[in-house]
């Protein structure tokens, strides 16, 4: 059985980060990350993915595999759709977790993302919420805990 952590990219590596770290505190440690590359990242998605991995190792996590789908254009929305429909039905099909990272990435991928999560019943739909926006841009760390939350939108529903 395999834990999997589904997201999009975007150049703000906290936006990325962060919600996994979050993730990673609860004790949700994926063996697997499903990353979307889109043409906007440019040389920021190695150093980002490399520092996802770190993140799971670091919790106490096995170094986890990493599975990329690469978009031609950012808009290919059926792409986008695809890089979270396969691997969810994949993962609950050999008796896995499944969880979707809304926070990343422009808001129609977002929104996609959200979609995609619910739809297809993956067991998560996470979106770290930031109340204050002094902390934006700021590293997990270093954000005071009364002002950030994870939030699992299938628990919502």
């Amino acid at each position: 059985m395999v834990d999997a952590w589904l997201t999009t990219m975007t150049t703000n590596l906290e936006a990325v980060i962060n919600p996994l770290i979050a993730a990673c505190e609860e004790g949700f440690l994926p063996d697997e990350l499903y990353v979307l590359e889109n043409p906007g990242v440019g040389d920021q998605f190695d150093d980002i993915t490399s520092m996802m991995e770190r993140v799971v190792v670091e919790y106490g996590g096995e170094d986890p595999g990493l599975s990329v789908t690469q978009l031609e254009t950012e808009t290919d929305f059926q792409g986008i759709v695809e890089h979270f429909r396969e691997p969810i039905a994949q993962i609950q099909a050999d008796g896995g977790t499944a969880a979707v990272d809304v926070t990343p990435g422009r808001k129609f991928m977002s929104a996609i993302a959200f979609q995609a999560g619910i739809q297809f019943e993956a067991d998560h739909v996470f979106y770290l919420y930031v109340s204050n926006n002094r902390f934006y841009g700021r590293l997990y760390p270093d954000v005071p805990r009364p002002v950030i939350e994870l939030v699992d939108f299938q628990e919502v529903f």
